[in-house]
This record gives C-alpha cells, structure tokens and sequence, in this order.
C-alpha cells in the first residue's frame, strides 16, 4: 500500500467525516454540509480520491445477516520468519474468503486475523480445516469478541 502524503486542511476533514459516515451522500448535499459550491466539493474529493486518501467505497455488510454474527480475533505465529514462509502464509490467507482481514504485526506474535463465524462449532470447523492448514503455523490463539463498542474510520480522526 503506498503512503498517501496529501495535505488536508479543515474542510477536507469535514469532507471525510460526512463520507465516512454516509458514502452515499450526494455531492450537492456534501457541498452544502461543507460550505462549498458543487464544483468545488466534487473537485475537492476528486483530489482526495486520486491522492488515495479515500480508498474507495463500499457497503457495510452485517455478518449476522450471513449467519456469522460472532467476531473472532486470532493471533497467528509462524514457525519462522524467512521472506518465504510470510509470503506463502499471506497468499494462503489472500486466497481464503473465510478471513476477513489479516494483519501483520510487530509484537509476540506475526499476525492477527479477524473472522466471522456463526457459533463456536463453525469456529472449531474453520480452526481444524483452515486455520490449522495455513503454512508455517506454529501457533494460534483465539479471542471471542462479545459485542462491538465502537467502530470509527480513518476519516473520523481528524
């Protein structure tokens, strides 16, 4: 992932909080909750989007509408540390749709995964047939989430 070193001043602050919480938002709406024409918003954002300060956008989707309503966090260590055996553990995990996001870490251990899993069954399933078959492994130590207190993006800092 490159850096992004785009300057951002107060107005484009207040541009990503209204985006980070409504992606949907539409520009003349934007423009007015910023206090700028249309052309100067859609411009503004165009910039932060070509300088890849926004990403992209998507839908939130709500794993419980899947049957996964239980978060888990997994801290995964490897065997080792060569160039090799990160790079065949990271393109094992790329290639598995079950893990929702991977993480490499600096600390005891390489990696935290976060999964969503329906119950503890489904995690014991995903654990014996993925988890465990991820190359280099040589620990994995797993955290239930019970519930979400809070959940900002990047944007909401400013």
């Amino acid at each position: 992932m490159a850096r992004v070193t785009a300057e951002l001043d107060r107005i484009d602050h207040k541009l990503l909080g209204h985006l980070a919480s409504d992606g949907r938002i539409s520009n003349t709406a934007l423009a007015e909750h910023v206090g700028l024409s249309q052309s100067a918003c859609l411009r503004r954002v165009q910039r932060l989007e070509r300088s890849g300060v926004i990403e992209g956008y998507g839908a939130r989707l709500s794993p419980a509408a899947f049957g996964r309503g239980e978060t888990v966090f997994i801290e995964i260590t490897l065997a080792g540390q060569s160039e090799a055996m990160l790079d065949a553990f990271e393109r094992a995990v790329a290639a598995n749709p079950e893990i929702l996001e991977c993480h490499l870490m600096a600390g005891e251990y390489d990696y935290l995964l976060r999964v969503a899993v329906a119950d503890s069954a489904d995690y014991e399933r995903l654990h014996r047939k993925q988890l465990t078959t991820l190359p280099h492994v040589a620990r994995i130590h797993t955290h239930f989430a019970l519930r979400r207190v809070a959940r900002r993006d990047a944007g909401a800092i400013g």
